[in-house]
């Protein structure tokens, strides 16, 4: 089953800005989507899940400073991206 995708405005904000400037970086996240909308919780990018997450959110390597964060919704079989630049522990 594949898991539809959305994004919060500040991801897609950054995934355009990838997309036009830094292409490598879009291809890897590319790469790392199409893994979540298989497999949410396992696959390339060492998905692991956020402690207080309430065993929904996620993070994802997209590259060594870089991670995806998204949340889980199997009753909706939805995927939604709430941040993928940067590391959670930047902020």
């Amino acid at each position: 089953m594949i898991y539809k995708i959305d994004y919060s405005k500040d991801a897609t904000k950054v995934i355009k800005k990838w997309k036009k400037s830094n292409r490598p970086l879009f291809e890897k996240l590319r790469k790392v989507l199409n893994s979540i909308a298989e497999t949410p919780r396992e696959g390339i990018g060492h998905p692991e899940a956020m402690k207080g997450g309430n065993d929904i959110t996620y993070s994802r390597h997209i590259t060594a400073h870089d991670r995806i964060i998204y949340n889980v919704f199997d009753d909706i079989i939805t995927v939604v991206v709430i941040e993928v630049e940067g590391h959670y522990n930047d902020k």
